[in-house]
């Protein structure tokens, strides 16, 4: 009995607390309207079962050589450039390459650390709510971005809301220290993140590529060319 027991926990993927409140929501409504209705209960049923999905927050297994930079967020790359960072980040005029992950409604949401490093600034930027795989969401987008100091110099991830994202939250604080594939954030209901590394980061990943959150390496600062391998999820 409980080995069957512990086989049903390994299969049942974690929900983030934050959830709770909207898988209620959910479930009383389909239940509420299902009751008079049977169509609206078969509906709500399928609404609050992908309720359920996206709020999950399954274990990850993040690598931990020296110098690898890990994706902050599930779903898809959508750009690989190089640019600056937002002004409201204080890194300076000089350029970075960035990397665009976006997240759709179907995804994970739960941001984790791309690296190992302390905190030093924490900025939450108001602003629109354009399609978060648009570019100029990057500049015109409601965003909360940290500057992460690493061993390899200071980096930026922000969070960037989109079309139908209306929370961003931040799980950490100014001088708090994170480890590689470390929860620091969630945004509710699609968006994307944005990495800023250094010009000295060596990316390993290209546009339209799938990543998963604390597990696919985005870049390296170690590594020779030689050594490097892009991990397609």
């Amino acid at each position: 009995m409980a080995s069957i027991l512990d086989s049903m926990r390994s299969m049942l993927v974690p929900i983030r607390p934050e959830g709770y409140p909207f898988i209620a929501i959910f479930a009383f409504v389909t239940l509420f309207f299902g009751w008079f209705w049977a169509p609206i209960f078969w509906i709500g049923l399928i609404l609050t079962i992908w309720c359920v999905c996206f709020f999950r927050d399954p274990p990850r297994v993040t690598p931990l050589a020296p110098g690898l930079v890990v994706s902050p967020a599930d779903g898809r790359v959508i750009a690989v450039a190089v640019g600056m960072a937002p002004r409201e980040l204080g890194l300076g005029e000089q350029t970075r390459r960035r990397v665009s992950i976006f997240m759709s409604v179907f995804d994970c949401h739960v941001n984790r650390s791309p690296l190992a490093g302390r905190v030093t600034k924490i900025v939450y930027t108001p602003g629109k709510f354009f399609n978060a795989d648009l570019d100029k969401a990057s500049e015109d987008n409601e965003r909360n971005g940290l500057v992460v100091e690493s061993a390899h110099g200071p980096i930026g991830v922000v969070q960037i809301a989109g079309l139908v994202a209306r929370r961003i939250l931040c799980f950490v604080r100014e001088n708090d220290s994170l480890s590689p594939g470390q929860r620091f954030g969630l945004i509710r209901f699609g968006s994307r993140v944005d990495v800023y590394l250094p010009l000295s980061a060596q990316i390993l990943v290209s546009e339209g590529q799938t990543a998963i959150a604390g597990e696919t390496v985005l870049a390296s600062f170690d590594q020779e060319p030689s050594e490097r391998r892009v991990r397609i999820d």
